[in-house]
């Protein structure tokens, strides 16, 4: 259980992000006792519990921080616990079932018992010596049993002329009319069982409060801190007597259940349950669920705070899989998850420019600059986290992965995977303004460093793999990154597979497959030291198959281009036979070169042709003529090859502009 009291500490060390709403998509670190709901209507009061008036809440503005018990943080089923302060309408307003308001079908039986709990709540905090002056005028309020006749009168609800709320709306508004904002644009809606229509139900509006008091300028109860302090401190004050809390080795009270929604707003599962007391739960080794687990009441809200915060603000989210990396210390740290590409800023800096063109020194530069600056930051000895969440069954949640390094040793190992696991790749994009338009647009732009692993998955199975691949893929990823481990031989050659198969794919995803695969095959042979400019010194087979065939592709390419004509060259149609076999092939292919040397012309193909015959003299002859199939360094001879052969080109190309 250390992962929670590193959860536990990274709080404490946080308190000055408690509280702090970032906006509409960010999630709030949230203080204890404390859970967050998206509203709909904002009911503005008196201190003397009098209706002003009520207004609804556009989505940007929803996300709102509401007091919870711990029944009500994680309520779910037929029969859901109320908030103590803000909830939805059927358990604040005491006239809801009569305006033809529905409550939770197990609540059917007795239509006000939401009200009644709620009521009951709110009333017990108000009497205990913890109560604040902006609960007791909502108490007041809704005391009165008048929430429904308030906002139909001010207009924010709707009803039909029976006094009953209406289902949908009734005016003409076509969808997209932006001209005034109303209940029925906010709401999800849900499907009537009977006519399968999907109604706006106006009675599942959440409802939060303002209470107008003279000399206060902060009328809102959801920023207002005194009231946050003051319901944890009357809920802690309700909860039992000590016990042994294993996270502090303290007697402190214990939790009776354990947040949930760690990984956005709907999420149900929790990482510590124990509410199945039928079952095999405690397989005869315990008579209650603390006697297997006791946490502190305190230590589980802190703890599932902070990782909720920190996946929303930093953590890599697909399905149900959440990977989340930080320091206990509050710092910021490099994401594990990320490419050279986002590690080093380049996707958030601004540029109207138009492509930059960086050199791989330029690239190493940056990138130790980068680092070092992390490791200013964190420090040598300060602790750095890394955890893997995932679903095991519907409502549990497993913990895959969980490491703790020094960050000396964190920052070490991100390092080594960008610099060891590093290509030259053209397949992100950039935003950039264009100088003649004036009007944003993207570009390819080229960087040399590691891929992310869900780029690496993607070329391994391609960009329709099954989630459960995925997942499972990335879970043996993590631990090459983080731990420095070998990567998986089944997945380079996945990718390297793949990277030959260049027909079965359009050109910019054989691209992307074929630098990837490159950048695994040299990661994974290390102790070779390829580098990624062209070795013209490497003598070994496959180097030099790759060679040849990035030659001969660039041949017939130049050919096809001079007469304007557009299908795949020789090289690339044969590319997957040729690396299985590679003497037989390569015959057909210098066959079929003949007629574009005869088309282009002895002078402008001579540079190419004693290319040809200088690589085939560095075979070994046995190595040559043998036909056996080639691994993926051929990859790596071929994109050098290439590269070489467009610098070249480049160069020439400026001479000329030069000459005119």
């Amino acid at each position: 259980m250390s992962w929670i009291q590193d959860l536990y500490e990274t709080y404490e060390n946080c308190q000055g992000m408690i509280g702090v709403n970032a906006g509409e998509d960010v999630v709030p670190l949230l203080p204890i006792c404390h859970t967050t709901q998206k509203a709909q209507v904002e009911i503005i009061i008196d201190n003397d519990g009098n209706f002003k008036r009520a207004k609804v809440i556009p989505k940007s503005d929803s996300r709102t921080i509401v007091p919870c018990t711990e029944a009500s943080g994680g309520r779910s089923g037929v029969k859901p616990e109320c908030h103590p302060l803000c909830d939805k309408l059927q358990y604040i307003a005491g006239d809801f079932v009569q305006y033809g308001g529905d409550v939770t079908r197990g609540y059917a039986s007795n239509p006000r018992e939401p009200f009644e709990k709620y009521h009951e709540l709110l009333k017990k905090w108000c009497e205990s010596e913890f109560a604040h002056p902006k609960a007791k005028s909502i108490l007041k309020y809704i005391e009165k049993e008048t929430a429904i006749k308030d906002l139909t009168g001010c207009k924010v609800l709707w009803v039909d002329s029976n006094n009953k709320l209406i289902k949908n709306r009734s005016s003409n508004k076509k969808k997209g009319d932006e001209s005034g904002l109303d209940i029925f644009d906010l709401l999800p809606g849900k499907e009537n069982k009977k006519t399968g229509v999907i109604e706006n139900w106006q009675a599942n509006a959440f409802v939060r409060w303002a209470v107008e008091t003279p000399n206060d300028v902060n009328p809102a109860v959801y920023t207002d801190s005194s009231l946050f302090d003051s319901w944890i401190k009357y809920y802690e004050s309700t909860k039992g007597e000590g016990a042994f809390c294993q996270i502090t080795g303290k007697y402190v009270p214990l939790a009776d259940q354990h947040p949930a929604k760690i990984r956005n707003d709907g999420d149900k599962a929790k990482l510590i349950s124990s509410n199945d007391k039928k079952g095999f739960t405690f397989r005869g080794r315990f008579k209650t669920a603390n006697q297997a687990c006791s946490v502190g009441f305190e230590v589980t809200q802190k703890a599932h705070n902070i990782l909720r915060w920190l996946i929303g603000r930093q953590g890599y989210k697909r399905g149900e899989q959440a990977i989340v990396a930080w320091s206990i210390n509050g710092n910021e740290i490099p994401d594990p998850m990320a490419d050279t590409f986002s590690l080093i800023g380049l996707d958030s800096l601004e540029s109207d420019s138009g492509q930059i063109v960086w050199t791989a020194q330029e690239f190493a530069l940056r990138l130790n600059k980068r680092i070092a600056g992390y490791s200013l930051d964190i420090g040598d000895t300060t602790n750095i986290v890394v955890i893997g969440l995932d679903s095991s069954t519907p409502g549990r949640m497993s913990l895959p992965l969980y490491r703790k390094l020094t960050g000396s040793e964190f920052i070490e190992r991100i390092n080594n995977w960008h610099t060891k696991c590093s290509w030259i790749h053209d397949y992100r994009q950039k935003e950039v303004i264009d100088k003649n338009t004036g009007k944003a647009k993207k570009i390819y732009t080229r960087f040399v460093g590691a891929p992310a692993p869900d780029d690496i998955i993607e070329a391994a199975y391609g960009s329709k793999v099954d989630d459960k691949l995925r997942k499972s893929v990335i879970m043996r990823i993590l631990p090459c990154i983080i731990d420095g481990q070998k990567i998986p031989r089944d997945i380079v050659e996945s990718v390297v597979r793949r990277a030959t198969n260049r027909i079965g794919m359009e050109n910019w995803e054989w691209n992307k497959t074929l630098s990837i695969a490159c950048a695994l095959y040299r990661k994974f042979h290390e102790e070779e030291d390829y580098d990624m400019s062209l070795d013209e010194s490497r003598k070994t087979r496959d180097y030099l198959y790759g060679r040849l065939l990035a030659l001969a592709d660039n041949l017939e390419q130049w050919a096809l281009n001079e007469s304007d004509e557009k299908r795949p060259t020789s090289a690339a149609r044969f590319m997957q036979r040729f690396a299985d076999h590679p003497y037989s092939t390569w015959r057909n292919i210098e066959l079929m070169l003949v007629p574009y040397k005869m088309r282009l012309g002895k002078k402008k193909t001579y540079k190419i042709e004693k290319l040809i015959t200088e690589v085939m003299a560095m075979f070994k002859p046995e190595d040559f003529v043998s036909d056996r199939r080639l691994s993926g360094e051929f990859l790596l001879g071929y994109h050098c090859q290439r590269e070489s052969l467009l610098k070249n080109d480049r160069k020439d190309t400026a001479k000329e502009s030069a000459s005119e």
